[in-house]
Parts: structure tokens; sequence; C-alpha cells
């Protein structure tokens, strides 16, 4: 009776346990590269969202910003393995008809930071708000002097470069197109537009260009952190740098390291950790109900700055500092 008992009981623990396989939610994720520790706090996210609602979480990456190939390939190959939720950070309008096609076999394909077409949910930052709040903070800081300015850009046509760069002219008063645009705002203050795509080395290039053009520039506009201290590297070697504004968003931990230290003057700050949980939450969701997730969900934006400015509303490092993604 016992080596009955024993069978019958073991019976049943497997068979609970290939239930229990079957059911769980299976979740890809894709970022634009691993190294990018905006993207490597976003992974974090969804592997501890995942671990605690026991979803299998798949996860894959491009070389570098832009890289759809590798992006469109680990679509294809999670949804190969069973993945009914694809959450990714798309690199370019590339991946639309693979998007598109798994779409049509009943995967949920979600979108996080940044917005492409066709995507069934978007859960990212507001990046045209994210520029407004340092446009602002510039025309403040700047206290009526003419502004000179350079804009250190992502790269032609990608929404997130557009949304950010135009939410900064915007916020300074300056002509601007809207939050649906993906071309780049102009003006006769802009006296240099570069691209930097997001790169340290390429924004210090880019800055000692811009300089080369106009060595009178004043404010400095860049689409993330990296560029920015590229920038300030330039403006430090051309003896520039206590004369020049630079403002950025992100919100990395280096990044407020860089606008404690003065390198940066203010950043918008935004939450890759909460993105990454909730698209997790909303595959679990999908898998176990069929409901899948929709629109848009602003996941925050904190302006950080150094020095605080009369009637623009900021943050001080510390609390920055408190909320920052990368290594503190």
């Amino acid at each position: 009776m016992k080596k009955s008992t024993t069978l019958i009981l073991t019976a049943v623990a497997l068979a609970t346990n290939v239930a229990f396989a079957a059911d769980q939610p299976i979740i890809g994720l894709i970022t634009k590269t691993e190294t990018n520790p905006f993207f490597v706090k976003m992974k974090e996210g969804a592997e501890a969202e995942a671990k605690k609602i026991g979803a299998k979480l798949l996860t894959a990456a491009g070389k570098q910003d832009g890289d759809t190939a590798t992006q469109i390939a680990a679509i294809e190959n999670m949804v190969s393995a069973g993945a009914k939720t694809i959450l990714i950070t798309s690199s370019g309008d590339a991946i639309i008809p693979t998007v598109k096609k798994v779409q049509a076999k009943g995967v949920q394909v979600i979108a996080l930071d940044s917005p492409f077409e066709g995507a069934d949910a978007l859960f990212a930052t507001d990046n045209y708000k994210a520029g407004e709040l340092i446009g602002q903070y510039a025309k403040a800081a700047l206290g009526g002097k003419k502004a000179v300015i350079a804009t250190l850009d992502l790269f032609p046509g990608h929404p997130v470069g557009a949304q950010r760069h135009n939410g900064f002219m915007k916020g300074y008063g300056l002509p601007a197109m809207d939050a649906k645009s993906n071309e780049l705002s102009k003006d006769a203050a802009v006296v240099c537009m570069a691209d930097s795509f997001g790169d340290a080395a390429k924004g210090q290039t880019a800055m000692e260009n811009c300089l080369q053009k106009n060595p009178d520039i004043n404010l400095v506009y860049t689409i993330n952190e990296p560029a920015a201290a590229g920038a300030y590297n330039a403006l430090k070697k051309a003896g520039k740098e206590k004369g020049v504004t630079i403002v950025s968003v992100d919100g990395g931990c280096q990044g407020i390291k860089d606008t404690t230290a003065g390198v940066i003057a203010a950043t918008s700050q935004q939450y890759p950790l909460k993105m990454a949980a909730m698209g997790v939450a909303a595959g679990a969701d999908y898998a176990k109900g069929g409901k899948k997730a929709s629109g848009y969900v602003d996941t925050g934006v904190t302006l950080i700055a150094g020095k605080s400015v009369a009637g623009v509303d900021s943050k001080d490092t510390k609390v920055g500092l408190d909320l920052c993604w990368g290594n503190k």
C-alpha cells in the first residue's frame, strides 16, 4: 500500500508540475543594447517582476542602438520558444513588419520607452514633457541672456530623439513641432545640430564640431547623459566649460552625479525599472485572461537640478540619487 500510495502521490506531483509549466506565462524582453545602464535596469525590473509572479522571462538585446536586425531575429526566436508577449525598446521602424506578423498569431507586443507604429501598448516616459522641463529650466537659468544653442541629438527619424528635441524647443519658447513629429524643430537660435547616437565619444566629437561652427555657444541640449558628458569634455578641452549650460534627459546614477558636480545643469529623470515591471505584469495578465494591454501609460518624469531656478519646479540631486538607475 505504501509503495502504491507513493507512486500515486509522485504521479500527482508530476502532473501538477506539468500543468504549472503549461500555465506559466512566457514573456520576452528585447532592449536596444545590453550595456547601457538604462537597459540593464530595465532588465533587472523585468526579472524581479517575473520572479515575483512566476513568469518565464526570455531576454535579448541589439548590438547597438539602431540594430533592428538583431531585434527582429529575437522577436522570431522568442515567439518560436512560446512567448505570448514581447516587450521591446525599438531601435527603429524596420521591426514593424515582424511585429505585425507575430501579432497576427496572437502575440501581444508592448513598446517600452520607444514608441512605434502598431504596438498594442506603450509604457514609457513622456519624452516630449521631459524635453519641455529641461527647456524651461534652461530658459530660466540663462536669465535673459541671448541663447546660442547646440543640440546633440540621437539620429535622424527616431521618435524619442525627436520628442525630446522638440519638447526642449517648446519648453525654451522656440518654434516647435508637436510630439507626433519625427522631424527636428529648427530656429536661428540653434546654431548647430549634430547626431551623437547617445554616445559619449560621439557626443564629444559632435560638440567639437559645433564649437568650430560657433565658439559662442552658451547652451547645449543633449539627447542623454552620456552625450552630455562628451559635450562637457569637448567644452573643457576648449576652456569653455564654465560659460555653457548643459541640459539632458535620463536620470541615470552617473548622470545625477554629473549634475551634482556641475557637468550637467539639469536632467529629466525617467524610470526604466517601472516600465519593465509594468510590462511583465501586463504579459502575465494577457496569458491568464486573454486581455491585451492598450494605449499609453506614462511612467513618470522628474526634473533634477544641480541648482533650483525661480519659476521651475525641480528636485535636488539627493532625490535624483535615491531614484536613479545604474551604479550608485
